[in-house]
């Protein structure tokens, strides 16, 4: 059993298993991973609530080791909370749940990984991590701008993941790294504000270096939408966007945060049940485990 002490009616289902390698309880631990299994506002294709399971699942598959990092899972303490036990229906009470559960992380001394789960989950935790880092930043990789004020009439979509971010960080520093897909709108946005970091794949994270060159020892938090992936090489996921980017990219920007302060962290959008081939869910577990260890390390 793990040592979390709620006193905020806040349970975790652990019955599915735990990400390979998790220490039993929260002792001596750098990082607090949980599950949220929600998908309630996906707006085309749903299950996104199978993607903790999946990814705990398929991570036994991997190696500890990873070469890019020199770390080995091994010399990270981490726990496993299970998948946070969520209201059925709304987006709001799963956020609330989702910002409570973040904050009880924080106060047994971890930083939070999150498994999506959909995107409307990430204002929750950055809601909690910035009541804590009162100048932290946020870094998004997605393929979608996330920045409507509303979808459908829903304030809280995970098409309005963004906005909602924004509505609770003080600090405003959000940097979009290589969006793609977006209304006009959106992308004036990104453009006035400053806010989209244009990346070529394949090349170093060069831009993103420079955007964040002079934020170094502020918090950052970063959100990782899997459908910034190219279908290619995830196609497990809602809403998929050709033209998306590779490991190597990834690699590139963790080259580039491994020089930072992070401090949480969510993955999300994850849909198993689109994939049958299990691609998605492993590329998914490696992109968890490389997590874990810039928190950890």
């Amino acid at each position: 059993m793990n040592n979390f002490q709620s006193e905020s009616e806040i349970s975790f289902d652990k019955s599915g298993g735990v990400f390979m390698g998790a220490q039993a309880t929260s002792t001596d631990c750098q990082v607090g991973l949980f599950g949220v299994p929600y998908d309630g506002t996906t707006s085309f294709k749903p299950g996104t609530r199978f993607g903790p399971a999946s990814i705990r699942e398929v991570s036994h598959s991997l190696e500890t080791y990873c070469p890019q990092l020199d770390l080995d899972l091994k010399e990270i303490k981490f726990t496993d909370f299970g998948s946070l036990e969520i209201p059925f229906g709304a987006p709001e009470p799963v956020i609330k749940a989702v910002e409570k559960s973040t904050k009880e992380i924080f106060s047994l001394g971890l930083k939070p990984l999150l498994l999506g789960g959909e995107h409307s989950i990430t204002a929750g935790a950055v809601c909690a991590t910035a009541q804590k880092y009162s100048e932290l930043i946020l870094v998004q990789l997605d393929a979608h701008a996330d920045l409507r004020d509303q979808w459908l009439g829903n304030h809280h979509s995970h098409a309005c993941a963004m906005r909602r971010c924004l509505d609770v960080l003080p600090s405003k520093n959000l940097f979009q790294f290589a969006i793609r897909s977006g209304t006009r709108e959106e992308f004036n946005e990104l453009h006035h504000q400053n806010r989209l970091v244009p990346h070529t794949t394949g090349k170093p994270a060069n831009d993103l270096k420079q955007a964040l060159s002079t934020h170094f020892g502020k918090p950052i938090y970063l959100t990782i939408d899997l459908d910034w992936f190219d279908p290619s090489v995830l196609p497990g996921t809602g809403t998929p966007e050709p033209g998306g980017f590779f490991w190597q990219d990834f690699a590139a920007v963790i080259d580039v945060l491994r020089n930072h302060h992070l401090v949480g962290a969510d993955i999300v959008e994850l849909a198993p049940i689109l994939d049958s081939s299990g691609i998605s869910s492993v590329l998914a577990a490696k992109v968890t485990r490389t997590l874990l260890m810039l928190l950890g390390h």
